[in-house]
């Protein structure tokens, strides 16, 4: 058995070595200048491009990026594959690919206005490729809000008392934004407040747990919103995760479209600065609790931690280091490196970094810390997911990787706080699944946001009633994002979709690192490519392997094996949607190869064809 600490230290040494080191030549290569206007300060509009302190904005790009899949993904390859190969790619490929997508994305967005990556490959590759890739983010944004809607629910479910302190921190968000904003009062003896109004409303979510309907295994303690679950037990999901859930998926969908059609300084700014204190603590919590555990044990003393039976006296890995190069989820190649997916590199976050945080950057060089330190901040929170799994070492689950998720990440945090502080495992379960629920809420309305964004770009100036219709804020988040998503889950098929949000995820990170690679290539030919290029290639090469393992072999052998109708026409659409999805990217890289490729030889007068 290895020590926890083993996993957390070679994190802490890679990504402190890469912020130090790699993330100020990067700064230096894009030439940050804070001299430059901002497209926050340019187009300023106390709507969508607002001017953010940085801690503010590195709260809320850290909150929007850090949701559920750094966890989910994690613990699912390490279960699969063990925890050495999910640890070794989180430590080594965050700072070399993940931060280096965040950071090009937001500073090459800055660069253009604050435009989307789709507009960037746009202005070098023409209007056909932009439109390709902005629909490919689009449908993308439709699975994450499925998959982090349902998500949330869950997690609702098996904390209520996260549910009651979600609905206190969102209150206080709003307040917390008139305060910033309408009444312009001091920053920090109001972040202050707040924040400490933010723990004591998980203190009043440990007494006060809430659930929309009951069902047997519903607590005494915890307060029913809307009665049992025989009345509701027609909602879609609730015969295969129990009415509850069924109930609390719509509720999110329905904050999600809300939150989204909102100015950002109303709720999201002010929401997320107050959640990412929630994350700090959480994640550093359970970081240090590792660290002063194995302090303690190294220095002679010992410490004694029970939970629901089991009682762990030291941090050590209880699951095997490798298991194998193939598994239930297929080849480790290309599947650990799209299983884990957020935890080392996220096309979600090129969405993100160039859809709302590039509109909120209040000077040039606050990018690095938001760009790449925001993500090896994710790669912490992968770092102690898969510490959590090698601590309880459960790779079994009913439900699959999201439930499995949910039963060894609080665990895991539990006996991590327990075994550093002494906090009484009870709570500290409960607070970590509040920390859980706090990024996926907010990423759940980031990304509607971010949908609307898209549809803007794909459209343009609206020229017919239909074009109208789709850049109406309103249409477009309800009934072209929000409700598409409901209907997925509702249908019951979420399971068969994270393969194909892994591999749509992945790809959109490599088509992010091409628009990063087109505008250094277009910007100066003594620009060199390989910071960009070389993820760009090898993520490619990846996400495009995963997709047509399972287009044309997971899928179809399924269909085949499938005994009804609907699970036929579920794998039938799984395998179109893989290769429509690998015809797409394919198609944008190869306009981009050919537009880097015609650039550089403009530079050398070389003759080009494009044979």
């Amino acid at each position: 058995m290895v020590q926890i600490a083993v996993l957390v230290v070679l994190s802490l040494v890679t990504f402190t070595i890469g912020y130090l080191g790699y993330s100020r030549y990067l700064a230096g290569f894009v030439e940050l200048d804070d001299e430059k206007e901002t497209p926050a300060h340019k187009y300023e509009d106390g709507q969508e491009y607002v001017p953010a302190k940085k801690p503010v904005l590195l709260g809320h790009h850290y909150s929007s990026i850090a949701g559920g899949a750094p966890i989910v993904g994690p613990i699912t390859a390490g279960a699969a594959f063990g925890w050495l190969p999910a640890i070794l790619w989180i430590a080594i490929g965050n700072p070399l690919f993940g931060a280096v997508h965040d950071f090009m994305s937001l500073s090459a967005s800055v660069r253009h206005e604050g435009k989307s990556i789709g507009y960037i490959i746009g202005e070098y590759v023409g209007k056909r490729g932009k439109d390709m890739l902005l629909w490919f983010a689009f449908l993308t944004i439709i699975l994450v809000i499925a998959v982090f809607a349902l998500v949330v629910a869950v997690v609702f479910n098996a904390f209520p008392s996260s549910a009651t302190a979600s609905a206190i921190y969102i209150a206080l968000a709003l307040v917390f934004g008139v305060y910033l904003y309408q009444l312009d009062l001091p920053f920090l003896p109001g972040a202050v407040a707040f924040v400490a109004m933010v723990f004591a409303g998980v203190w009043v979510g440990l007494q006060y747990p809430i659930a929309m309907v009951a069902s047997e295994s519903t607590a005494p303690d915890v307060i029913v919103l809307l009665g049992s679950a025989s009345s509701w037990d027609w909602l879609p999901l609730a015969s295969s995760l129990g009415a509850n859930v069924a109930a609390w998926v719509p509720v999110v969908c329905i904050y999600g479209f809300i939150a989204s059609v909102l100015p950002v300084w109303v709720l999201l700014q002010p929401r997320d600065f107050l959640t990412s204190s929630l994350l700090y603590v959480g994640v550093g919590g359970m970081l240090l609790g590792i660290l002063v555990a194995t302090g303690i044990s190294l220095f002679g003393g010992g410490f004694s931690v029970v939970y629901d039976g089991t009682t762990y006296t030291s941090l050590e890995t209880s699951l095997p280091a490798f298991t194998g190069f193939t598994s239930a989820l297929g080849p480790i190649f290309p599947f650990l490196f799209v299983t884990i997916a957020c935890g080392t590199i996220s096309g979600f976050h090129s969405l993100v970094s160039s859809g709302t945080s590039a509109k909120q950057l209040n000077k040039e060089t606050d990018a690095r810390a938001i760009g790449y330190g925001a993500m090896l901040g994710e790669g912490l929170l992968a770092t102690t997911a898969v510490s959590a799994l090698a601590i309880v070492g459960v790779t079994s689950w009913q439900g699959g990787g999201i439930v499995g998720a949910l039963a060894n990440f609080p665990v895991g945090g539990a006996i991590m706080l327990g075994a550093g502080f002494g906090i009484p495992t009870a709570a500290g379960a409960a607070f970590i699944g509040l920390v859980f629920v706090s990024f996926l809420l907010t990423s759940t309305d980031t990304a509607v946001r971010l949908g609307r964004y898209m549809m803007d770009e794909i459209v343009g100036v609206p020229e017919s009633g239909a074009g109208e219709f789709a850049t109406n804020k309103y249409a477009n988040a309800g009934i072209l994002q929000v409700i598409p998503a409901y209907l997925l889950v509702g249908s019951g098929t979420w399971s068969s979709l994270w393969p194909l949000f892994g591999g749509a995820n992945q790809t959109l990170a490599a088509l992010a690192l091409l628009a990063a690679t087109l505008w250094l290539a277009n910007w100066d030919e003594k620009k060199q490519l390989i910071s960009t290029g070389l993820p760009m290639a090898l993520m490619l090469v990846i996400t495009v392997t995963a997709l047509l393992w399972i287009g044309l072999y997971r899928a179809p052998l399924a269909f085949l094996g499938a005994t009804d109708l609907a699970s036929q026409i579920s794998f039938a659409i799984q395998s179109i949607i893989s290769l429509v999805l690998v015809g797409l990217a394919v198609s944008v890289a190869w306009m981009g190869y050919k537009n880097i490729r015609n650039v550089r030889d403009s530079y050398t007068g070389a003759v080009t064809s494009d044979d």
